[in-house]
Protein backbone atom coordinates (compact mmCIF):
# COMPACT_ATOMS: atom_id res chain seq x y z
CA UNK A 1 0.00 0.00 0.00
CA UNK A 2 1.53 3.39 -0.96
CA UNK A 3 2.28 5.85 1.82
CA UNK A 4 -0.52 8.36 2.44
CA UNK A 5 -0.04 11.69 0.61
CA UNK A 6 -2.28 13.46 3.13
CA UNK A 7 -0.02 12.55 6.03
CA UNK A 8 3.10 13.21 3.95
CA UNK A 9 2.00 16.79 3.31
CA UNK A 10 2.77 17.84 6.89
CA UNK A 11 6.49 16.93 7.04
CA UNK A 12 6.72 18.12 3.43
CA UNK A 13 5.63 21.65 4.31
CA UNK A 14 7.75 21.58 7.46
CA UNK A 15 10.80 20.88 5.32
CA UNK A 16 9.93 23.49 2.69
CA UNK A 17 9.55 26.23 5.31
CA UNK A 18 12.87 25.54 7.01
CA UNK A 19 15.83 26.80 5.01
CA UNK A 20 18.52 24.16 4.61
CA UNK A 21 16.15 21.21 4.97
CA UNK A 22 16.62 18.26 2.64
CA UNK A 23 14.34 15.27 3.17
CA UNK A 24 13.11 12.28 1.18
CA UNK A 25 9.59 10.94 1.63
CA UNK A 26 9.58 7.38 0.24
CA UNK A 27 6.79 5.54 -1.57
CA UNK A 28 4.19 8.32 -1.53
CA UNK A 29 1.00 7.64 -3.45
CA UNK A 30 0.86 9.73 -6.60
CA UNK A 31 -2.66 8.95 -7.74
CA UNK A 32 -3.79 12.15 -9.52
CA UNK A 33 -6.94 12.11 -7.40
CA UNK A 34 -4.79 12.45 -4.26
CA UNK A 35 -1.60 14.37 -5.09
CA UNK A 36 -2.95 17.89 -5.63
CA UNK A 37 -1.09 19.41 -2.68
CA UNK A 38 2.32 18.56 -4.13
CA UNK A 39 1.42 19.99 -7.53
CA UNK A 40 0.18 23.15 -5.81
CA UNK A 41 3.33 23.52 -3.74
CA UNK A 42 5.40 23.16 -6.91
CA UNK A 43 3.37 25.96 -8.48
CA UNK A 44 4.20 28.07 -5.41
CA UNK A 45 7.87 27.61 -6.24
CA UNK A 46 8.71 24.80 -3.81
CA UNK A 47 11.80 22.72 -4.49
CA UNK A 48 10.05 19.37 -4.96
CA UNK A 49 11.24 16.53 -7.15
CA UNK A 50 9.45 13.24 -7.82
CA UNK A 51 12.09 10.53 -7.94
CA UNK A 52 11.92 6.86 -8.86
CA UNK A 53 8.36 7.12 -10.17
CA UNK A 54 6.85 3.66 -10.54
CA UNK A 55 3.76 1.49 -10.22
CA UNK A 56 3.34 -0.60 -7.07
CA UNK A 57 0.29 -2.82 -6.55
CA UNK A 58 -1.40 -1.03 -9.42
CA UNK A 59 -0.88 2.46 -7.94
CA UNK A 60 1.57 5.18 -9.04
CA UNK A 61 4.10 6.02 -6.33
CA UNK A 62 7.23 8.15 -6.10
CA UNK A 63 9.93 9.13 -3.65
CA UNK A 64 9.54 12.86 -3.02
CA UNK A 65 12.63 14.99 -2.43
CA UNK A 66 11.98 18.34 -0.72
CA UNK A 67 14.43 21.11 0.01
CA UNK A 68 13.75 24.28 1.96
CA UNK A 69 15.77 26.79 -0.02
CA UNK A 70 13.57 29.69 -1.11
CA UNK A 71 10.43 31.64 -0.30
CA UNK A 72 7.15 30.28 -1.62
CA UNK A 73 4.95 32.50 -3.79
CA UNK A 74 1.22 33.06 -3.36
CA UNK A 75 -1.01 31.63 -6.09
CA UNK A 76 -4.65 31.04 -6.96
CA UNK A 77 -5.38 27.36 -6.37
CA UNK A 78 -7.53 25.97 -9.21
CA UNK A 79 -10.95 25.03 -7.85
CA UNK A 80 -10.87 21.95 -10.06
CA UNK A 81 -7.99 20.63 -7.95
CA UNK A 82 -9.82 20.84 -4.62
CA UNK A 83 -11.09 17.21 -4.56
CA UNK A 84 -7.54 15.90 -4.93
CA UNK A 85 -6.30 17.74 -1.82
CA UNK A 86 -9.29 18.53 0.39
CA UNK A 87 -7.64 17.17 3.57
CA UNK A 88 -4.44 19.08 2.87
CA UNK A 89 -5.87 22.61 2.85
CA UNK A 90 -5.05 23.22 6.53
CA UNK A 91 -1.34 22.62 5.95
CA UNK A 92 -1.45 24.44 2.61
CA UNK A 93 -2.84 27.44 4.50
CA UNK A 94 0.25 27.33 6.72
CA UNK A 95 2.48 27.36 3.64
CA UNK A 96 0.48 30.27 2.23
CA UNK A 97 0.87 32.21 5.49
CA UNK A 98 4.64 32.05 5.04
CA UNK A 99 4.61 32.75 1.30
CA UNK A 100 5.20 36.02 -0.50
CA UNK A 101 1.97 37.41 -1.91
CA UNK A 102 -1.67 36.39 -1.90
CA UNK A 103 -2.95 32.81 -2.04
CA UNK A 104 -6.60 32.39 -2.97
CA UNK A 105 -8.43 29.12 -2.29
CA UNK A 106 -12.09 28.53 -3.07
CA UNK A 107 -14.52 25.63 -3.35
CA UNK A 108 -13.75 24.71 0.26
CA UNK A 109 -17.28 24.09 1.54
CA UNK A 110 -16.40 20.47 2.40
CA UNK A 111 -13.91 21.76 4.97
CA UNK A 112 -16.82 22.95 7.07
CA UNK A 113 -18.08 19.41 7.68
CA UNK A 114 -14.86 17.57 8.53
CA UNK A 115 -13.82 16.63 12.08
CA UNK A 116 -14.26 20.34 12.75
CA UNK A 117 -15.15 23.38 10.68
CA UNK A 118 -11.61 23.43 9.34
CA UNK A 119 -12.11 26.58 7.33
CA UNK A 120 -13.12 28.53 10.43
CA UNK A 121 -10.55 26.88 12.70
CA UNK A 122 -7.66 27.63 10.34
CA UNK A 123 -8.81 31.20 9.77
CA UNK A 124 -9.16 31.88 13.50
CA UNK A 125 -5.85 30.24 14.35
CA UNK A 126 -3.91 32.00 11.61
CA UNK A 127 -5.36 35.40 12.52
CA UNK A 128 -4.39 34.79 16.16
CA UNK A 129 -0.84 34.20 14.91
CA UNK A 130 -0.80 37.52 13.08
CA UNK A 131 -1.73 36.43 9.54
CA UNK A 132 -3.73 38.84 7.36
CA UNK A 133 -6.56 36.97 5.63
CA UNK A 134 -10.19 37.00 4.53
CA UNK A 135 -12.55 34.06 4.92
CA UNK A 136 -15.65 33.58 2.79
CA UNK A 137 -18.37 30.98 3.02
CA UNK A 138 -16.23 28.56 0.98
CA UNK A 139 -13.01 30.48 0.39
CA UNK A 140 -9.85 31.60 2.11
CA UNK A 141 -7.58 34.41 0.95
CA UNK A 142 -4.22 34.60 2.72
CA UNK A 143 -1.86 37.56 2.33
CA UNK A 144 1.73 36.56 3.02
CA UNK A 145 4.73 38.86 3.23
CA UNK A 146 7.40 36.26 2.58
CA UNK A 147 8.14 35.68 6.25
CA UNK A 148 6.66 33.37 8.89
CA UNK A 149 3.96 35.02 11.02
CA UNK A 150 4.59 36.12 14.58
CA UNK A 151 2.75 33.26 16.29
CA UNK A 152 2.47 33.56 20.05
CA UNK A 153 -1.07 32.17 20.19
CA UNK A 154 -2.91 29.38 21.96
CA UNK A 155 -4.62 27.39 19.22
CA UNK A 156 -7.94 25.67 19.77
CA UNK A 157 -7.99 22.51 17.66
CA UNK A 158 -11.55 21.26 18.35
CA UNK A 159 -9.95 17.82 18.67
CA UNK A 160 -9.08 17.91 14.95
CA UNK A 161 -5.80 16.16 14.17
CA UNK A 162 -5.11 18.12 10.99
CA UNK A 163 -5.59 21.47 12.71
CA UNK A 164 -3.21 20.40 15.47
CA UNK A 165 -0.55 19.16 13.04
CA UNK A 166 -0.81 22.30 10.89
CA UNK A 167 -0.12 24.64 13.79
CA UNK A 168 2.65 22.44 15.13
CA UNK A 169 4.35 22.89 11.75
CA UNK A 170 3.73 26.64 11.83
CA UNK A 171 5.25 26.75 15.31
CA UNK A 172 8.53 25.48 13.87
CA UNK A 173 9.04 28.75 11.98
CA UNK A 174 6.96 31.39 13.80
CA UNK A 175 8.75 34.15 15.69
CA UNK A 176 7.00 33.32 18.97
CA UNK A 177 5.93 29.96 20.38
CA UNK A 178 2.58 28.54 19.27
CA UNK A 179 0.75 26.43 21.86
CA UNK A 180 -1.75 23.71 20.92
CA UNK A 181 -4.62 23.13 23.34
CA UNK A 182 -4.61 19.32 22.86
CA UNK A 183 -2.14 17.32 20.79
CA UNK A 184 -3.69 13.91 21.51
CA UNK A 185 -5.94 13.85 18.41
CA UNK A 186 -2.81 13.70 16.22
CA UNK A 187 -2.45 10.03 17.14
CA UNK A 188 -5.66 9.22 15.25
CA UNK A 189 -3.86 9.53 11.92
CA UNK A 190 -0.14 10.02 12.61
CA UNK A 191 0.94 8.49 15.94
CA UNK A 192 4.65 9.33 15.54
CA UNK A 193 4.14 12.80 14.11
CA UNK A 194 5.63 14.79 16.99
CA UNK A 195 8.76 12.65 17.25
CA UNK A 196 9.20 12.72 13.46
CA UNK A 197 8.87 16.51 13.29
CA UNK A 198 11.24 16.95 16.23
CA UNK A 199 13.70 14.79 14.36
CA UNK A 200 13.61 17.20 11.41
CA UNK A 201 14.60 20.25 13.46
Amino acid sequence: VPSDPSSAAFPAVAALLNEGSDILLPRIGMNPRRNGVFITLQEMGADIKFENERIEAGEPVADIRLRGTKTLQGITVPESRVPSMIDEFPILAVAAACANGTTYMTGLEELRVKESDRLLMMANGLMACGVHLEMGESSLTIHGNGKPPTGGALIETALDHRIAMSFLVLGMVSTETITIDDVRPVSTSFPNFVSLINGLT
